[in-house]
């Protein structure tokens, strides 16, 4: 299999399609404000709670945010453990725009290139630093989409800023103010190691977790005699 090579790119990329998926919603409403300020065209693509709570804020900006069910044409699975596993959004985020036969695999899915990723995961470390946590509790919040999403923004930080740290809210907003809606390689390539580094630390809780505990232990909580 040949790779693809990209060799010229774009130091300012318009931010002009975001996928925002977040467990913690702290200073969302605010990061979003300034955005729709920012680029008043800008398309905020959502899953369910996210989805709502943007909408719920934004009741005049309606045409602003993407379902991201509607988007896929494909509606969460119950429980929401799959909501952004999908071709199109995968599309979406690895496609490098330098690339001719890129651009003709997202108009034939009728898809569109993702600028941003605002993405944090399920609390899984403080859950398990609960008293009383049972090993299907702790299983439940591993985050899946979530990591992925995360690792495909960053990956592709050539033209995508993968954002993980509200922290750095601010800190986006003032680059996107100062190059008038665009954000910066260097910017993307900082905000890609923080993304790396957390969807790693992640990992490593997970399997902190289950390395220290033998099979009786995570098995004990369910009937096994089926």
């Amino acid at each position: 299999m040949a790779l693809n090579v990209v060799e010229t790119i774009d130091d300012l990329i318009k931010v002009k399609n975001v996928i925002i998926s977040v467990f913690d919603k702290s200073g969302l409403t605010g990061f979003v404000e300034d955005l729709l300020r920012i680029n008043p065209g800008i398309r905020i693509y959502s899953t369910g709670n996210t989805y709502a709570t943007l909408t719920g804020a934004f009741p005049q900006q309606a045409d602003n945010f993407v379902a991201i069910a509607d988007y896929t044409g494909q509606p969460e699975m119950q429980g929401g453990l799959v909501k952004t596993l999908d071709f199109k959004i995968y599309l979406g985020l690895l496609s490098e725009t330098y690339n001719e036969a890129h651009n003709r695999d997202l108009q034939r899915a009728e898809g569109v290139p993702f600028d941003m990723v605002v993405g944090n995961l399920y609390p899984f470390r403080q859950v398990i630093q609960q008293p009383g946590t049972s090993a299907e509790n702790a299983r439940s919040h591993i985050d899946i989409g979530g990591p992925c999403m995360i690792r495909a923004a960053a990956k592709n930080f050539i033209r995508i800023a993968a954002v993980t740290d509200i922290d750095d809210y601010a800190l986006i907003t003032k680059e996107l103010q100062k190059h008038e809606g665009k954000i910066g390689l260097a910017l993307r390539f900082e905000l890609a190691k923080k993304a790396f580094l957390h969807t790693a630390q992640y990992d490593t809780a997970i399997s902190e977790y289950l390395i220290e505990r033998d099979f009786a232990e995570i098995t004990s909580c369910y009937n096994k005699e089926r």
